[in-house]
């Protein structure tokens, strides 16, 4: 744990006696995260690919959900179809995610939650030893042992929610 960074993901992460690490991402003047992500993460040690991504999406009946995916996997929208029983998805508006999960996009952590929001964990999440998170604040990151963040969404439904790489 460095610095005094401090959101609601660390909080549960340090009530939860998890160990972290908090990689600040520089922003852009507009305030944007910059691009180089992955360059940022590789000087630091760390796998481009083991960012977990937060992608919030609405069905059509079952309402908004948030999946957990990690790697450069794209969500395979007929498995979420299935696995929700809906005939259509969308991903959340840019407007939306912040009024669903309490964060702004670029930020949304797969924990730290409402408790309403459905949240799915794609098995790429347990295929890095390290993984990278929102924290829930723009311009910064927090990288955690996978199987710590998988023990805190152990409640959550898993599967396999990507299209297989080509």
């Amino acid at each position: 744990m460095t610095n005094n960074f401090q959101s609601a993901v660390t909080n549960l992460l340090q009530q939860q006696g998890i160990q972290f690490q908090v990689i600040q991402i520089p922003l852009s003047e507009d305030k944007k995260p910059i691009r180089s992500l992955e360059e940022l993460l590789s000087g630091q040690g760390l796998q481009p690919q083991s960012v977990v991504r937060s992608i919030v999406f609405k069905g059509e009946n079952s309402g908004f959900s948030l999946l957990a995916v990690a790697g450069s996997g794209r969500a395979d929208w007929a498995l979420l179809r299935k696995h929700l029983n809906e005939r259509k998805c969308r991903m959340a508006e840019y407007d939306e995610v912040p009024e669903v999960t309490g964060y702004v996009v670029g930020a949304v952590p797969p924990i730290a939650l409402p408790d309403d929001l459905r949240v799915l964990v794609d098995s790429s999440v347990a295929e890095y030893e390290t993984v990278v998170i929102g924290s829930g604040v723009l311009g910064y990151a927090l990288a955690l042992r996978s199987a710590d963040l998988l023990s805190l969404l152990n409640d959550k439904e898993s599967g396999s929610f990507v299209k297989p790489e080509a």
